[in-house]
């Protein structure tokens, strides 16, 4: 018993010794950091102040933004009762008000973020300079400035210098992955609504971008419908002339006139896929850079630095 008494105290003065070498640790920790103050400072007030300038350095970003819903949720009503009028397309019409629809807007927001979509966008609008060379938006005159070491506006001519395989005007490629870095496009999963924003140095442009990606996507995916049901009326009329059974005939007709419902939607409907509820505007406050947050963040950055330095060259002699 006396042993486990003996061995108990030694135990406690142990982890009693630990403890105080750890407040005598963190008290020098302080300590040490308290001597080189100057050195943080420094280092904060040097940091805080390179962020000041980068911030300011940066341009303002617009963005401007269009809250879609799916058009065929639309389809019942005057759609609905024109297509009466055309025999069984109405009830045709109100069969594919479920998920079909849901369908055809996801595959149109994946079809928005393709690179043929994006590249068609880009030749359609002309908007490379915009989108690879602008240097300033003047917000007097609401003119743009383009970088003159890649574009020469006067010429329409790329002056940039690149390494291979790059060449001086952007290809499609290039330009599709900085497209992809101002352009969104997401679903909200609750609500069934589709955001599509664009951000750019000028608002106009950028609210005039998603005005065109709307309706481009729009008349892409109707194209590709019309397209689709023509090939299938040709196919379905070839087939009719070909059989003499009243079933298959029937069936036949019944698919043709699915695919005449299909066209007369989309030569109705300009919103194809998608119907704006808030359309695109020109926003009036950036929505970056958060220069404020920068300039926080850089000088917190400083007093990290410093404080490594401080403690690096307190530790590293006492090693050796």
């Amino acid at each position: 018993m006396e042993n486990n008494s003996n061995n108990l105290k030694q135990a406690n003065g142990s982890v009693t010794d630990n403890i105080a070498n750890d407040e005598i640790d963190l008290r020098e920790l302080f300590t040490v950091i308290w001597q080189g103050k100057l050195i943080v400072i420094a280092l904060t007030i040097l940091f805080a102040v390179a962020s000041v300038f980068y911030a300011i350095s940066l341009p303002n970003v617009y963005k401007s933004e269009a809250l879609l819903a799916p058009a065929e949720a639309q389809q019942q009503g005057g759609l609905g009762a024109l297509a009466s009028q055309f025999g069984g397309l109405a009830s045709l019409a109100g069969g594919n008000l479920g998920g079909g629809s849901i369908n055809k807007a996801q595959l149109a927001l994946e079809v928005i973020k393709s690179r043929q979509f994006a590249a068609n966008f880009i030749k359609k609008h002309k908007i490379l300079p915009d989108l690879m060379a602008i240097n300033e938006w003047q917000h007097k005159n609401n003119t743009i400035t383009y970088d003159d070491e890649l574009y020469d506006k006067a010429s329409d001519k790329w002056v940039r210098e690149v390494k291979a395989p790059y060449q001086s005007k952007p290809s499609m490629q290039e330009a599709f992955s900085v497209f992809g870095e101002v352009m969104r496009a997401n679903a909200d999963e609750k609500t069934g609504m589709f955001i599509i924003s664009v951000e750019h140095q000028s608002p106009f442009i950028a609210k005039q971008w998603v005005s065109w990606l709307i309706e481009d996507i729009n008349l892409e995916m109707k194209t590709r419908d019309v397209e689709e049901a023509n090939r299938s009326t040709e196919f379905l009329m070839r087939q009719l002339k070909q059989t003499q059974v009243a079933d298959i005939r029937t069936v036949l007709y019944n698919l043709i006139e699915e695919q005449a419902k299909t066209i007369m939607f989309a030569n109705v409907r300009d919103e194809y896929v998608f119907k704006t509820i808030d359309p695109a505007i020109v926003p009036e406050k950036k929505s970056a850079p958060q220069r404020a947050l920068i300039c926080i963040l850089g000088a917190l950055l400083g007093g990290f630095f410093g404080v490594i330095i401080v403690l690096i060259r307190f530790y590293i002699p006492k090693s050796k």
